[in-house]
C-alpha cells in the first residue's frame, strides 16, 4: 500500500499541473478556506471535538458511549446553531423536540446521521443511568468512529467551504518593451 502511494506522488511531482485552456497552468482542485460560523456554532464544534477525546480515553463502556453521544449531540447543535431557525411563535407552546428530530429539517444531508444517532438516545440514556451493560465495549468503539466521521463531516460542512483559486497572473514574462511590439507590427511606411 505505501509502495502505491509513493509511486502516485512521484507520478504527480513528475507531470506538474494540468494546462490550463484559459491560461497559464494552474491548481484546479478546490482550496479549502475557513469561513465565518457563528461563535456559537464554533464553540459546540470545540466542546464536541473534546468530547470525543475524552471518550476515547474513559475505562467503562457506559462512560464511553454516553460521552461520545453527547459529542454527537453536541455536533448536532452547532449545525442548528450555524443554520437553525426560530420557529414562528404561536400563542400555544409548541412540543419540544430533540436535536435528531429538528437536524433532518435544517440539514437534509444529515438525515441518515441524525436517524442512527436518534436510535442510539435510550442505550445513552441507560448508560448515563448506570444500568449495567447498557452500551458494550464494541457498542462505545463503532459509536466513537461514527461520531469522529460524523464531527469531521459537520466541520467541514460549517467551517470550511470549498473556493476556486483565481487564475494566477503569469509574472514570469517580462512586459515587452516598445522595442519588441514594434517587431509584431507591420512597416507603417
Amino acid at each position: 500500500m505505501a509502495s502505491y502511494h509513493a509511486a502516485a506522488a512521484r507520478r504527480r511531482r513528475a507531470t506538474g499541473p494540468a494546462p490550463s485552456l484559459t491560461g497559464p497552468a494552474s491548481d484546479v482542485h478546490p482550496v479549502l478556506r475557513r469561513t465565518t460560523a457563528p461563535p456559537a456554532a464554533l464553540d459546540l464544534l470545540a466542546q464536541a471535538r473534546a468530547g470525543l477525546d475524552e471518550s476515547a480515553v474513559l475505562e467503562t463502556p457506559n462512560e464511553r458511549y454516553a460521552t461520545a453521544h453527547l459529542a454527537a449531540l453536541r455536533t448536532a447543535a452547532a449545525v442548528l446553531a450555524a443554520r437553525g431557525r426560530p420557529e414562528p411563535s404561536t400563542r400555544r407552546r409548541a412540543k419540544i423536540r430533540s436535536a435528531w428530530e429538528v437536524l433532518p429539517e435544517i440539514a437534509p444531508e444529515l438525515a441518515e446521521w441524525s436517524a442512527l444517532f436518534a436510535a442510539g438516545a435510550r442505550r445513552r440514556a441507560r448508560a448515563e443511568a448506570g444500568i449495567q451493560g447498557a452500551a458494550s465495549r464494541r457498542d462505545a468503539d463503532d459509536l466513537i468512529r461514527d461520531v469522529a466521521m460524523f464531527l469531521r463531516l459537520v466541520e467541514r460542512m460549517l467551517v470550511l467551504q470549498p473556493v476556486l483559486p483565481q487564475p494566477r497572473q503569469d509574472t514570469d514574462r517580462p512586459e515587452p518593451d516598445d522595442h519588441d511590439r514594434g517587431r509584431d507590427m507591420p512597416d507603417a511606411g
